[in-house]
């Protein structure tokens, strides 16, 4: 219990002398933990949805759909609903196509589905404003009605013919809007349809009236709901003209909205994970003298090497699973929301599997080791005089380099040196950069798909949902990324600062002005975002590439230049404020801190 108390309050004591840092990794884990398990909960929601709205509404196991009308068609539903398999039916039903057009113009396709006024026991729509269908009145299906932006009491068109909105449902019998047509006319493909319920005396009237087309539609409970599979294979042949959709084949269609989804937020992870590690990794190096130290000091009261490992790496452990639990709890909060972007699905939010919270889990701890644990070997490996009498370090003695770096303008000078004294910082630099334009890169290429819309022809009128939510996450990707991108390029600035006050303030004292200094600081982290936004644009391009589809269109070339050229200025006038700050301290008082 002792050592427990004492790395306890060792690092609580470390944690409240760098506050900044501890917020910075607590950020950047909550981040890539959140939106990695938003990408991961995503089916399962979906899945979840679907159950509840299926349950709340006697959604069928099976719905036979055929283009064809008539004696012999109907004959065929008919045998179908005395099939032994068979516990419970609904219908047929027919279902109309037409176009609806609201108040202010906006039109769409839409099925409308002949019901009865008094639902059966099989495909009962549940009605969640308003109230059931009744004649010269329509029920929206909820989906539909919200893109619309229509409610109870509005007045809408359907094929030239004014109804009363009377109520809004939802359903399980069909897809999610905008594919609730199941099927096309006379059997054929099907376009982007809403969803309208009448009485079976207005459909017909409706479909008579106008020469719509028409399909029939039989709603089917099975004995054995897992054995749609089976059902389906038997009846196939027996009901040629006849078209069967599976309870599992509606569940997956409403995957199908989500599709980009799932890899925008696990490879957004990714990306922010990554930046996450070198983000924290250069907190460590900046840290590394210091830590160092500390090492030292607990050798010399006697702690052993495990306990000293331990205090190193147990503050960024605890700070990541920190950030761990507040990331789950954020993903929690708002899967619901990812996960049904229609309004088609009803239900509470499934709870986070335990593979999910363990991949998270891992992920942060992923986080916190790589970043910190080649400082925290090297404190552990420093004999104990050694890192109680810690000097600088003596830098290799190149005259060629000298020599050449003496030809260039003081600034590029300064900044040339800074960055080959720590290379592995500029490689971080460079890969945070390359991070945030692949992210960019992404956004564009998304903004730049053409997209067919949901209204009538395929107008904008009505947008796509699914290119509306893609483009909403990857926006909200892009900006956690490039939030940490800013703090990682302060953070960069401002340790290489404090790393380099000395030999700053002996160049200041050879003639180098306080703006040549900012300047030389500056062009350090220039230098690696440099290289780093020109690596970026392609391998975004790469990585986009395995999941685009054929026939996706790529950004303009314009666009790519001006997003790289638009990091490297951001990086500019980052590294303006800490650079210039680092460079207005005076000189004589960092010297005589350094030799103090």
């Amino acid at each position: 219990m002792g050592s427990i108390v004492l790395v306890v309050r060792l690092v609580l004591a470390d944690v409240r002398r760098h506050k900044v840092q501890a917020a910075m990794l607590l950020l950047a884990v909550t981040v890539a933990t959140a939106t990695m398990t938003l990408g991961l909960s995503l089916r399962g929601m979906s899945d979840a949805l679907y159950e509840q709205t299926r349950a709340a509404t006697a959604g069928p196991d099976v719905v036979a759909l055929s283009g064809d009308t008539g004696p012999a068609v109907t004959s065929a539903l008919a045998s179908l609903a005395d099939a032994p398999e068979v516990v419970a039916h609904h219908g047929p039903y027919r279902i109309v196509y037409a176009d609806l057009t609201t108040r202010d113009s906006t039109s769409s396709p839409v099925v409308v589905h002949g019901f009865a006024e008094k639902p059966g026991t099989v495909n009962r729509p549940l009605v969640t404003s308003g109230h059931w269908v009744r004649p010269g009145g329509t029920v929206l299906e909820r989906g539909f009605a919200t893109a619309l932006g229509v409610g109870v009491g509005d007045r809408v068109a359907i094929a030239g013919r004014s109804y009363p909105v009377v109520g809004i449902a939802v359903t399980a019998a069909t897809s999610i809007y905008p594919w609730a047509a199941q099927i096309g006319p006379y059997g054929g493909g099907s376009d982007y349809s809403g969803l309208a319920w009448m009485t079976r005396s207005d459909a017909r009237t409706l479909a008579s009236s106008q020469d719509l087309p028409v399909t029939l539609a039989l709603d089917l409970k099975l004995r054995d709901p897992a054995a749609t599979e089976a059902f389906i294979d038997a009846h196939h042949l027996s009901a040629a003209t006849v078209i069967f959709h599976s309870w599992q084949f509606k569940a997956e269609q409403d995957m199908v909205i989500l599709q980009n989804s799932q890899p925008i937020l696990v490879v957004g992870s990714w990306l922010l994970s990554f930046l996450a590690i070198t983000g924290v990794a250069a907190l460590a190096a900046g840290r590394a003298a210091e830590q160092t130290r500390r090492a030292g000091l607990l050798k010399a009261v006697g702690a052993t090497p495990n306990l000293i490992a331990t205090v190193l790496l147990a503050e960024y452990l605890a700070l990541a699973l920190a950030g761990d639990a507040l990331g789950l709890v954020i993903a929690r909060l708002a899967v619901p929301a990812i996960a049904s972007p229609t309004a088609s699905r009803i239900g509470d939010a499934a709870g986070l599997t335990g593979a999910t919270v363990a991949a998270a889990t891992v992920l942060a701890v992923a986080v916190a080791v790589l970043s910190t644990l080649r400082p925290t070997l090297r404190a552990m490996r420093t004999a104990t005089v050694t890192a109680l009498t810690a000097t600088a370090h003596q830098p290799r003695h190149r005259p060629w380099l000298t020599a050449l770096s003496a030809l260039l303008p003081t600034p590029l000078l300064l900044g040339l040196r800074l960055t080959a004294r720590r290379p592995g910082r500029a490689v971080l630099q460079a890969c945070s950069t390359a991070t945030t334009v692949i992210a960019i890169v992404a956004l564009l290429t998304l903004y730049a798909q053409q997209e067919r819309g949901y209204g009538l022809d395929g107008s904008s009128v009505l947008p796509n949902l699914r290119g509306e939510h893609d483009r909403r996450l990857m926006l909200a990707v892009t900006i956690l990324v490039i939030a940490l991108a800013v703090v990682n390029t302060l953070t960069f600035t401002w340790t290489t600062a404090m790393e380099a006050r000395a030999n700053m303030a002996i160049a200041r004292t050879l003639g180098a002005t306080p703006g040549q200094i900012t300047a030389g600081l500056s062009t350090a982290q220039l230098l690696p975002a440099l290289a780093g936004a020109i690596i970026g644009v392609p391998l975004g391009i790469g990585l986009l590439s395995l999941f685009a589809a054929e026939n996706s269109a790529e950004p303009p070339s314009s666009w790519l230049l001006g997003a790289a050229l638009a990091t490297l200025l951001a990086t500019a006038a980052l590294t303006a404020l800490p650079a210039c700050l680092a460079a207005r301290r005076p000189v004589a008082q960092t010297l005589s801190a350094e030799t103090a």
